[in-house]
């Protein structure tokens, strides 16, 4: 697979690791960092390893999305201090969204930028956090408020990570991919509803990374049509953000966008466009696809995060909704009772 031109950078695909080797040397870095959390460390720095040079530094923190805030990303920064790192230094992020939004931010904003590159070692990170340059923290249960549009000097995507990962893991990078086909291209959509979630086509990968990379290439800093992307995030990351209060069992990325997705389609029935029948094909392959959960927040806990969202304007909650399966359209502000029907209309489903 060629490589895929982005903004600046490539991003390499299948046996892609032995190209890092290439990169640093021809890199001419002082320090080389790897940023991982401890299960990438265990499991995918032996992967890497065979291609980094011999003296690199670790950084290791805690996995999961709870711990992508500001304490963490001090921790970061503290380190890259402790280890001297210059301005000439590289961060390589391994891991998957938390590593690679966390690390871009840490090193975008430490000694007002250093260079950073990708591996992106899970699925959801391969087609979705790892490509665009948007770099970010949480804080206050709002995913990515804090952040900077940074632009990595390269991507590394390697289906052999894939293979370190469980199968929830799997499935909930699927919910990207599927969001790629509804808001730009129904084939591909239409392939992902037959396809596998558990043994994934490295071309499925491509064309989503793809799909991400016409998007953002057009617009990269989200002024406009870069926010199609956002499709299913609006209620999906409200739901996420309420279920990392639950220590024992939040929901994945992809769990959570899956049920912004069913919600956002019935938005887009209501008011944009989308005709019932495929409203029905949307929920009919999301239920089939992904693992159904309940959502056990209550409306005005789940309205008071989205009322934080970035795509808000005056005050307004803004949403990308489909118009049609593989067609988007973006900046539709929908009033709260409307809101509130759509998270009806997904309860009504799954009782």
């Amino acid at each position: 697979m060629h490589p895929i031109q982005s903004i600046g950078y490539p991003v390499h695909f299948q046996n892609s690791l032995p190209e890092i080797k290439n990169f640093i040397s021809n890199g001419n870095y002082s320090k080389i960092f790897v940023l991982a959390d401890s299960n990438t460390e265990k499991h995918c720095l032996p992967l890497l390893q065979p291609y980094l040079p011999e003296n690199y530094d670790i950084i290791e923190i805690d996995p999961g999305e709870e711990n992508k805030n500001i304490d963490f990303c001090i921790g970061v920064w503290k380190n890259l201090l402790d280890f001297n790192a210059e301005r000439n230094s590289l961060l390589i992020n391994l891991g998957g969204g938390v590593i690679t939004d966390m690390g871009g931010f840490a090193a975008s904003t430490f000694k007002r930028g250093i260079d950073f590159i990708q591996v992106p070692t899970t699925l959801l990170a391969q087609v979705d956090a790892s490509v665009g340059g948007k770099t970010g923290i949480d804080m206050d249960h709002v995913k990515n408020i804090i952040g900077t549009f940074t632009q990595p000097k390269a991507v590394f995507i390697d289906s052999a990570f894939l293979k370190t990962l469980e199968d929830c893991q799997l499935v909930s990078g699927y919910a990207e991919m599927i969001k790629h086909g509804l808001i730009a291209d129904k084939k591909y959509f239409d392939q992902l509803k037959t396809a596998d979630p558990l043994n994934i086509d490295p071309a499925l990968v491509y064309r989503s990374v793809e799909i991400k990379n016409q998007v953002i290439t057009a617009d990269p800093h989200e002024k406009g049509k870069r926010k199609i992307l956002n499709f299913g995030h609006t209620i999906g990351h409200a739901v996420e953000s309420c279920s990392l209060t639950d220590k024992i069992n939040p929901l994945l990325h992809g769990e959570a966008i899956a049920i912004g997705m069913i919600c956002e389609s019935y938005l887009s029935h209501k008011i944009n466009g989308l005709i019932d029948v495929e409203l029905q094909e949307v929920t009919n392959a999301i239920i089939k696809l992904f693992p159904i959960s309940p959502i056990t927040t209550n409306n005005d806990d789940l309205l008071a995060v989205m009322k934080n969202d970035k795509k808000n304007d005056n005050q307004r909650i803004g949403f990308a909704l489909l118009t049609k399966i593989g067609e988007c359209s973006y900046d539709n502000f929908v009033e709260e009772d409307l809101i509130v029907k759509s998270l009806d209309f997904y309860r009504n489903l799954i009782k």
